[in-house]
């Protein structure tokens, strides 16, 4: 057999494979593999992930404020899980950079506090300065909850404990974006709002009390 019907031989039982996968059903794992390959063979980056959730949370931001809280509430839980797929993406396809990894965690932070920044914008404009205070600590804490976290890791202490991890702040942000009902009438986003303050609060709390008991083992 010639190089040439042996190249043509391997490309019809790549393409019969491919074929294969495709029909199999949704979800299993020669349709997974398939759908990572293809996604590993194209020109798709980290970084064009990790750029789109941020689109996402910006559109996100701009339909809370304009008082469309079902579509911000999707546009956010789109931007989300695009920021949960690019650190999963540069992992599987070998793609990913210190840069990258970079981007990501800053793009995390920042979209986070986009959305609650018009959050904090609506409650304003009701005049609801208890709202408005609440949703101030929730950015503030948000934040700390992954600047401890980071500064841990500096010190060599694993630092994941508490009860507002990235899911579980966005799980609760989509409820109320997705349950508040629109202006005058806003079910779940207030409450939605105290619940994010007063779990990141005592997160951060839990996390100066795990690396402390860390390092004091560690003396």
């Amino acid at each position: 057999m010639s190089d040439q019907q042996t190249t043509q031989r391997n490309r019809d039982e790549r393409n019969q494979a491919r074929q294969a996968a495709l029909r199999a059903p949704i979800g299993s794992g020669s349709r997974r593999s398939e759908m990572r390959n293809a996604l590993i063979e194209s020109r798709l980056t980290p970084n064009a992930i990790s750029l789109t959730g941020l689109v996402g949370n910006v559109i996100a931001a701009v339909l809370v404020y304009q008082e469309l809280f079902l579509l911000g509430g999707l546009a956010f839980i789109a931007g989300s899980i695009m920021d949960t797929l690019d650190g999963r993406y540069s992992r599987m396809s070998g793609k990913g950079s210190p840069f990258g990894a970079f981007l990501d965690s800053t793009l995390d932070r920042m979209e986070e506090g986009i959305v609650l920044i018009a959050v904090g914008a609506y409650f304003a404009r009701e005049g609801n300065d208890a709202a408005v205070a609440a949703t101030v600590a929730a950015v503030l804490f948000s934040l700390m909850v992954s600047y401890t976290r980071a500064r841990a890791e500096a010190l060599g202490v694993e630092c994941k404990v508490g009860i507002a991890s990235r899911a579980v702040r966005v799980v609760i942000l989509s409820i109320g974006l997705l349950f508040a009902t629109g202006p005058g009438d806003v079910a779940l986003l207030e409450p939605s709002i105290y619940v994010l303050a007063g779990l990141t609060i005592v997160t951060t709390f839990q996390r100066i009390a795990h690396v402390r008991s860390a390092l004091l083992r560690g003396l």
